[in-house]
């Protein structure tokens, strides 16, 4: 099965092909980050609009790179949820659109889950089950997985993500945007221990808070400006300190679930799973506590669209293959909806899956 994969949920636009029996075969992802950077964070209309202007040429671009016609294509999968309705309604009405014409499915897939199985396209892919830890700039998430669409979330953030710290940290010490890159980077500079962060919610629980942390930052730095000391080397200190506390406070997470869930494996995805401190400390506390940690490739990471293309094919089967003519984009979608692709498939009917498509686009 031959799936071409749309990724439009935010403020990058990712185009694949995967083939079930070859794996991925081509890919393309554009960036909106120098649209956004003089706002300091995506605005959602100007996103919308660079999806609409880049999605035609880069699906073209892919499909040419793999000598592929879209005759040759059977399914087409898009991020229906969760992300930015404007956003989410341009991939989804392309996605729909080029489906309806080739009369092949159109797959909506969950963004989270897309993360969530994006290790699998790696060469020695992880078996069920295991805990996944899902970070990013709008999820923190710790989600026990028994198999495909099967899924129970065990800990989750109860103010800011992960990601949404780093970049609000990052706007507190002036770095420029995208700020968690930016920040890790500084912090890679300074010294962790010269700042004394909390470390939220540590051994009690599994869910997360870092608002609290974020606040402690931001009075650090404005103790240190107002007293004159506010310097490269203690803006770097600063760095070092809020990421030594973010991934003390994962790890501690993390350790947790797998022991409270009795799993062997940990899963690490989305953009902060690419952090270089987080996965050495994640790797050191695997060894010492007798669990396996994987990890996508850093690339895999950040949105894209193999990992959408990927999910897409896992659950195509489940998908009328008479095509539906509506759009299902959910701003606000929880994982645990999701169920397996055989339950989904015999639940669904063509007619149904149209309501469905109709009722959310009404909705939103």
């Amino acid at each position: 099965m031959l799936v071409l994969g749309i990724e439009t949920s935010c403020d990058e636009t990712g185009v694949a092909l995967y083939d079930t029996r070859r794996g991925l075969v081509a890919e393309a992802l554009a960036t909106q980050t120098a649209i956004h950077a003089p706002f300091g964070g995506v605005v959602p209309e100007l996103a919308s609009r660079d999806h609409i202007a880049k999605l035609a040429p880069m699906v073209r671009h892919v499909l040419a790179q793999a000598a592929i016609e879209p005759k040759d294509l059977d399914a087409v999968a898009y991020t229906a949820g969760p992300g930015l309705i404007g956003a989410l309604m341009v991939g989804g009405a392309f996605a729909a659109s080029l489906a309806y014409g080739l009369g092949i499915p159109a797959v909506p897939v969950h963004h989270m889950e897309g993360h969530l199985l994006a290790a699998m396209l790696e060469p020695n892919p992880p078996a069920f089950p295991f805990v996944a830890l899902l970070v990013s700039g709008g999820h923190s998430l710790l989600v026990d997985v028994a198999g495909l669409g099967r899924y129970r979330i065990v800990g989750a953030s109860l103010d800011d993500a992960a990601g949404e710290a780093f970049d609000k940290v990052a706007r507190l010490l002036a770095l420029p945007y995208p700020g968690g890159p930016a920040l890790a980077a500084l912090a890679e500079r300074g010294d962790p221990e010269r700042f004394a962060f909390p470390r939220p919610l540590k051994g009690q629980g599994l869910d997360m808070s870092f608002s609290g942390l974020k606040t402690a930052v931001r009075l650090a730095i404005e103790a240190e400006r107002d007293a004159g000391r506010l310097t490269d080397e203690v803006r770097a200190d600063i760095a070092a300190g809020f990421q030594a506390a973010v991934v003390d406070t994962l790890v501690d997470k993390c350790r947790l679930a797998i022991e409270r869930t009795g799993r062997e494996r940990l899963i690490v995805a989305g953009g902060v799973g690419s952090n270089r401190r987080l996965r050495a400390a994640l790797d050191d506390a695997g060894r010492e506590h007798g669990f396996e940690v994987r990890y996508p490739r850093p690339a895999l990471c950040t949105d894209n669209g193999a990992m959408i293309a990927y999910a897409g094919a896992c659950r195509a089967a489940s998908v009328p293959a008479e095509p539906a003519p509506g759009i299902i984009a959910r701003p606000r979608w929880s994982l645990e909806e999701l169920e397996p692709p055989e339950i989904a498939s015999t639940a669904r009917t063509p007619s149904a899956a149209r309501r469905v498509g109709r009722s959310a686009a009404r909705e939103h």
